[in-house]
């Protein structure tokens, strides 16, 4: 089953796509938030998408970041509009690492999508 990954941010989406198998994560792309629905439901249709993950951001202390209402509401609407279960997964340091991986200046949301997505994949495996 294929999987999409998302790293939500209010100014930018980072979005990836795992292998057929369900076993790689790869970066997309970045979407605005403004058409982020009926695009993310455009590209689940094209790529026969099974499932959803969405970065969950917790703090250091454990506790849910102030974010996390607006991604819940987010994650709402996209099981409401794909009709696909959505999971969490924690973000928790995903956009340092991609960082990491991609030092070049630039945005690397869609790379911070690739490590939450691959996050849950490994879980998986498990």
């Amino acid at each position: 089953m294929k999987y999409l990954g998302i790293d939500y941010g209010t100014k930018r989406i980072g979005i990836a796509l795992s292998d057929e198998s369900g076993e790689f994560a790869f970066p997309q792309g970045i979407i605005g938030p403004e058409k982020a629905i009926s695009e993310i439901v455009a590209l689940c249709e094209k790529e026969q998408v099974g499932a959803i993950v969405i970065g969950k951001s917790i703090a250091s202390n454990g506790m849910d970041n102030e974010i996390v209402p607006v991604v819940e509401k987010f994650k709402a609407k996209l099981e409401e509009a794909t009709s696909l279960p959505v999971h969490f997964q924690q973000e928790s340091y995903s956009t340092m690492e991609a960082h990491r991986y991609q030092p070049k200046a630039g945005s690397r949301d869609d790379s911070a999508a690739a490590i939450i997505l691959q996050r849950f994949l490994d879980t998986k495996k498990v």
